[in-house]
Formats: C-alpha cells, structure tokens, sequence
C-alpha cells in the first residue's frame, strides 16, 4: 500500500501562516455619554446615566442606548476613538440637572466623598442587627445600605374651551387662530403658577371620595414629602399643551443620626413604626406605578384691567411613583442596544 505522503494529508494540510487573531472584536464600553438635550451638552459617566430613576431613563431613551463604540468593533485601532459620539435628547435639560444635581448630594450625603464620610459608615452596626429587627435577616433590608429616594413625576395634558361668545377658533385645516392660541398660553400660565404637589389629587378625593387616593396622599406625605410641598421642577413643553414636573425627596427610613452621645444614646437609632412604612414603598422598588385622572376647572383668564375671561380648562393629569435606591457600587454591563429596563434591572440582579 503506497504511503501517503504528510503534506497531501487532509487531516495535516495546515496554512504554515497562522492567522492573526483580533483582539479589538469586542466593542469598547463608553465611560462617558455626550448628550445634547434640545441644544445643551451634558458630558455624563455612564454609571451616573444608570443609576438614574427607571422612569426617567424611559424618558430619555424610550429605543434604548448603545453603551459601546461599535466602529471600534470592526477597525484596526480605531482610528476616530478619541471622537465622542452625540446622543440627541428630547428631554428638558433643566430637569435632567435638578435631577442630577439631586442625585449627587444625596450620594454625597449618604456614601460620603474623599474628604467627609457619610451617613452609612455610621449606621454599617446596623446590618448586624438581630433577625427580630427586620424579619429574617438585617442584612436583607435593603434601606438600611442604599440611598432611597422617591421619584414623583406628572405629565399634564391640558385642553381649554373658551366661551361661545369669543373669537378664539381653528380654521379648516384645524389651526388655532390667535386668540385661541392666547387663551391656550394663559391656560399653561395659570396651571403653572399652582405648584403645590397634591391639590389638584386632593381636590379629586373630595370630589369622589376616593379613599384610595387619600391613602396614597397620606403615605407619601409620611414617607418623605409634606402636604404643601411644591414641585421640585415644573415647565411647559415647547409647542404643546403639556406641562411636566418632577420632585424628589429622600426617603424617611426611620435611621435616627444624632449628633452627641452625651445623654447615652446610640449614635444611631431606629423608628421600627417608620421603617415599616418605609418599607411599603419597596413595592415601587424597580415598579414604577402609574395613576391617571381628569381634571376639570373653570378659570378666568382675564389680566388686570380687562373684562371677565371665563375658561373650562380639562387637564389630563398622569403620575408616575418610584422608588430608586442609589447605589454606591458599579457593575459592568454589556454593552448592546437592549431595552432600559433591561439594563436598571441588571443593576441589582443578586449574579451581578
């Protein structure tokens, strides 16, 4: 039987030439995101970008984000690396800074910085407590190691209609005419000038009796916010009826700080009575809630000076609730176009 020789073997047929392996195939993670909302550049880390509420977060990227540098996936070396890549938001910016700017102190405040420590290095004791504290095991509550803060937001669609006997109407094509559009601008006027948070719900209880909406005042305002709180940021959107608003608090725990030992108390105690309510607002822990209602009420646009302007204004109004717990450690997380949901729900996944 003729021998076969080694080269003409299929089996040992071999390229002598190894093929370089790619080692830039997987994409580059951005550590920053240039954002640009309606005009303003925000140049913002990307943990800073997920630790923001849920809600907000849809807000701010309804299709989801890329995290990484996908040309850096498919080039040798990537030639424009060092070139940032502009996301365009349609977000109101000064919104988008109160809650950064929010998010940061309270960071500060309870993580501490470089320089001060914070609240959690003085209650760390607390993690230790004995399983009768918080059922079966301190260490699983959650508020007793993260920041918590309540979000709040309303999104107010508002539709005004003027008397018979005024001018105000739309044309064929369903423009409004100027005066329409002026009682429209007054309308936005008067809704924003009311910025306490909870009278047009409470005025809702009393019109139905709706205990629901009276428990859901009442364990907010024990919760962190007071009954005549206003909100934190309220603006009309450009070319809409539509106002939204937003306020945070930070959440009542019940973890007592006090300054001095001297009287033989702990430097830190707890309320267990607030820490139980506190606790029920873990039910919007990652589950943002949702509450619509209409709104109807009859205002007088007129100025100083000007005849009786009477106006039934409807307000669509739309709250959202949750409950975020800003986190002191960052995971890394993969870098693909996936829904936001996805990605806060990585955040807290026990496998992270």
């Amino acid at each position: 039987m003729a021998s076969v020789s080694i080269s003409s073997s299929p089996i040992t047929q071999v390229s002598q030439h190894q093929v370089p392996i790619q080692s830039n195939l997987q994409p580059q993670l951005l550590t920053r995101l240039l954002l640009d909302l309606r005009g303003r550049r925000f140049s913002v880390d990307r943990e800073t970008i997920m630790n923001l509420p849920e809600s907000v977060l849809l807000c701010l990227f309804p299709n989801g984000l890329v995290l990484s540098r996908q040309s850096a996936a498919f080039t040798e070396g990537g030639e424009n690396e060092e070139d940032e890549e502009v996301y365009a938001v349609d977000f109101d910016p000064e919104c988008f800074a109160y809650v950064l700017d929010f998010f940061r102190n309270a960071s500060d405040t309870f993580y501490g910085t470089a320089t001060s420590p914070g609240l959690f290095s003085a209650q760390q004791h607390l993690l230790d407590g004995s399983p009768s504290d918080f059922g079966p095991s301190a260490s699983q509550n959650p508020l007793l190691s993260k920041q918590a803060i309540i979000v709040l937001r309303e999104e107010l669609e508002y539709f005004a209609i003027p008397p018979k006997s005024s001018n105000a109407a739309t044309d064929e094509q369903g423009i409004a005419n100027t005066d329409l559009l002026d009682i429209k601008r007054r309308c936005g006027q008067n809704i924003m000038e009311k910025r306490n948070i909870f009278t047009a719900l409470q005025r809702n209880v009393h019109k139905e009796n709706n205990i629901a909406e009276q428990h859901l005042i009442d364990m907010l305002c024990m919760s962190g916010f007071n009954r005549d709180d206003e909100w934190g940021f309220r603006a009309i959107e450009p070319s809409r009826c539509c106002i939204s608003s937003i306020a945070l608090v930070l959440l009542k725990t019940g973890i007592v700080h006090h300054t001095a030992a001297l009287s033989g108390e702990r430097p830190v105690t707890i309320d267990y009575n607030q820490m139980a309510t506190a606790q029920k607002l873990l039910l919007f822990w990652r589950k943002p809630a949702r509450k619509c209602w209409w709104d109807g009420l009859e205002v007088d646009l007129a100025q100083p000076g000007e005849p009786t302007q009477p106006v039934k204004l409807w307000a669509r109004r739309v709250w959202t609730l949750e409950l975020s717990l800003h986190l002191a450690m960052w995971f890394t997380l993969v870098a693909d176009r996936v829904n936001i949901q996805t990605w806060v729900r990585r955040l807290d996944h026990p496998s992270y």
